[in-house]
């Protein structure tokens, strides 16, 4: 097992290489230049020398690549165009709001998902399985943004039973220990602030949860579904095995390795999606900062946000990997 994930990290390794190629040549191609898009309007000659001279950019490309890639393996992504703070730092900041967000929605979406996905395929043709089929195709094509609008004015500003931006109310009195509000608050024993950054957290994870969730209910269904009619389930039901056996050891647990894929995928997706999310909600994350990158034209956030994805991508299928074999005993064998 070992040895495989050692294998795994090295060949992740020509991936974030190519990809940093990627990034660098993309910020150089801009029209006009990185130091022209930046500027926008505000462009004259004078800037951009200012601007090409402040950050190398008037240096040979293979120079400037060398010393961006130098800095990278020392972990220094840059320092922000707006705030003027090293990138790293402001992600280290942001990063457990985005992550206990990512967490709470995908936490909703595995455990109604699934659930969900097989109780349909039990229910096969039947009036379940339609509502079932249609609520999943609805959370599908509804657009992220659009739906947290429409839970933010039904549930805090016509309601008022929620919050409608921020992680805690300002003057709630809470002691920070890993950023990780909910923690926090079971590990300094203060349940008032766990509780109040549950509630700020929910319409936001919802919002969020909902396109991984009517997936995840469609590759479960699709999946028992092809799983019940396997040859090696009729012969279990055939030689008499009783129907909990069947369901847990013959159903579920060979139906769950396209489950488990599609989790993975949905779990990167949901930290990259929630720039939209968080917008919307004024949630301090990575994904709000983001999106102020973007309008700002701040490329080392921009650079730092992909890099990061691509590394978040890279270790969520390296645990899927390992959880194939501890699903699946004949992934292990092979």
């Amino acid at each position: 097992m070992l040895r495989t994930i050692g294998r795994r990290l090295l060949l992740l390794l020509p991936t974030l290489f190519g990809l940093t190629v990627l990034l660098f040549f993309w910020v150089r191609a801009l029209p006009g230049g990185p130091a022209a898009a930046l500027l926008g309007e505000r462009a004259t000659p004078e800037a951009i020398e200012r601007i090409n001279e402040a950050y190398g950019f008037n240096r040979p490309l293979p120079e400037q690549y060398v010393t961006w890639l130098g800095k990278l393996l020392q972990g220094d992504f840059g320092n922000s165009i707006e705030t003027r703070r090293p990138v790293l730092e402001e992600f280290a900041n942001r990063f457990p709001a985005t992550l206990e967000l990512s967490l709470v929605a995908l936490i909703i979406a595995v455990g109604v998902g699934i659930p969900l996905g097989y109780w349909a395929a039990r229910n096969h043709g039947r009036l379940f399985d339609h509502l079932s089929v249609g609520a999943s195709l609805l959370g599908i094509t509804i657009p992220v943004f659009f739906l947290a609008f429409m839970l933010k004015w039904l549930f805090a500003v016509q309601l008022g039973w929620l919050p409608t931006t921020g992680r805690q109310d300002r003057g709630i009195d809470a002691t920070h220990v890993t950023g990780f509000y909910l923690l926090d608050g079971v590990l300094t024993g203060e349940l008032d602030a766990t509780w109040n950054a549950f509630i700020h957290l929910l319409l936001p994870a919802l919002a969020l949860a909902t396109i991984p969730l009517a997936i995840i209910v469609r590759i479960t269904r699709a999946s028992v579904l092809e799983v019940v009619n396997a040859d090696y389930v009729r012969t279990g039901r055939a030689k008499g095995v009783s129907s909990q056996v069947i369901r847990n050891r013959f159903v579920l647990r060979n139906a769950m390795l396209p489950v488990v894929t599609t989790i993975g995928l949905q779990a990167g997706l949901l930290v990259s999606g929630a720039v939209l999310t968080e917008t919307v909600f004024a949630f301090p994350g990575i994904g709000s900062f983001l999106a102020g990158a973007i309008f700002a034209r701040d490329f080392p956030v921009l650079q730092g946000f992909v890099l990061f994805i691509a590394v978040a991508y890279a270790l969520i299928n390296l645990i899927v990997d390992i959880s194939y074999s501890v699903i699946d005993p004949r992934v292990r064998i092979q």
